[in-house]
């Protein structure tokens, strides 16, 4: 709810006055607001079969001083609260909205003890989302939980895989191999649970933490893992023949599954912007660190101490100077390449917030190198001819 309660127009709804991510579910207007974005989001997609209604990791519920009032009554509890408002926005979906089907993510679900969840009247309303963005999720602990679901009343039962996100907030460059495997688990769920109560999975793809996070992986970077997850639930595993067939949609001549994927340009839409990120979120930053903390004329002629003096031997300046001006012109033409290429598939804001983020802090000191380099050379004293300033005539 950050994107609506960041903004003081809704402030006064929020759950903590604080913190903008949690809805007030005691006051009138917060449902008011979130049943005009349902309506607003549906008139745009008439006919949609489901409503994702989220309601996920809603970290201050019970923390505002009307909540705190009305849990200090007996009969009262967290549970009761976050289902209560559930049911309100899931009965406008369906009183407003026949044909579509509310969904929620099961996280505020999963410790809600049974019979309260069955009383609740929630499982005749929604579908529950199991969601787990893991490696190694525990395919045990998941399929008790569905058969718990069932047990509650829930008929249909979802789950939440990622092809790209979830794995750092400042992720750059997606690694295949984890959404691989995440997915190979929710195939073993799948076969392992109820029957016929999974109706099927959706893969997430993030684009940011929360709403106030940085950008992690930019959906070109993201194409090829989501090719190799969707062709493995296609075939129901990650053989050498499915790789194969990945790798040729891709136009990829390998594709690495323990590391980002190979720096190949590939054919698929993005591709170009794919392959200039990952050489510059491979190489930028490494390249200059190796320039400016490893290359023993830098760190011995040219450290910080010498360029806050604008010293520096004039030998060295041969040594230092046509690698940095090298290492600068190579990196400029592929951000520039880059810039070109992301205008194509993004608003400038994003891309401005994209380059600040994991281009500028190392090109700035790569810069910043050239530039001291050639205040140094112009404060080095011009030698003197023979005879001059002796006292002498010529």
């Amino acid at each position: 709810m950050e994107f609506v309660l960041k903004h003081a127009a809704f402030a006064h709804l929020r759950e903590v006055a604080l913190f903008p991510n949690t809805l007030n579910p005691h006051e009138a207007e917060s449902l008011a607001v979130v049943k005009a974005m349902i309506d607003q989001i549906l008139e745009l997609h008439r006919g949609a079969q489901w409503l994702h209604m989220g309601c996920d990791e809603v970290y201050f519920l019970g923390e505002g001083e009307t909540s705190k009032q009305w849990l200090q009554q007996e009969q009262n509890s967290q549970a009761k609260l976050c289902l209560s408002h559930i049911r309100a926005v899931a009965s406008h979906v369906l009183a407003q909205h026949p044909g579509t089907t509310p969904l929620v993510w099961d996280d505020m679900l999963r410790d809600i003890p049974q019979d309260q969840l069955k009383a609740s009247g929630v499982p005749q309303m929604v579908e529950p989302v199991l969601w787990d963005y893991g490696a190694d999720l525990d395919v045990y602990c998941k399929v008790l939980l569905m058969e718990k679901y069932q047990e509650c009343g829930f008929q249909r039962l979802w789950a939440a895989s990622a092809f790209k996100g979830a794995t750092g907030a400042s992720q750059a460059l997606t690694p295949v191999e984890h959404h691989i495997r995440n997915h190979m688990q929710w195939l073993q769920v799948a076969d392992s649970g109820p029957v016929d109560i999974l109706q099927g999975i959706i893969l997430t793809g993030w684009q940011r933490y929360d709403h106030f996070s940085v950008l992690c992986e930019l959906l070109p970077v993201g194409i090829p893992s989501l090719a190799a997850c969707l062709q493995l639930l296609v075939h129901g595993g990650f053989t050498e023949h499915v790789k194969l067939k990945v790798e040729s949609f891709l136009g990829v001549t390998s594709l690495e599954m323990m590391d980002a994927v190979s720096e190949g340009a590939g054919s698929f839409p993005g591709s170009d912007i794919h392959a200039l990120i990952t050489q510059i979120s491979l190489h930028l930053r490494s390249s200059v660190d190796a320039l400016l903390e490893r290359n023993r004329y830098v760190t011995g002629w040219f450290s910080p101490y010498h360029r806050r003096r604008k010293l520096i031997h004039p030998v060295m300046i041969q040594h230092i100077q046509p690698e940095a001006l090298s290492l600068l012109s190579r990196w400029s033409t592929l951000v520039q390449q880059l810039e070109v290429a992301l205008q194509l598939a993004f608003y400038p804001d994003t891309i401005e917030e994209w380059l600040e983020e994991n281009v500028h802090p190392s090109m700035q000191r790569l810069q910043g190198l050239v530039q001291d380099l050639g205040e140094a050379a112009d404060h080095q004293p011009l030698p003197t001819s023979p005879g001059w300033d002796t006292g002498q005539d010529p």
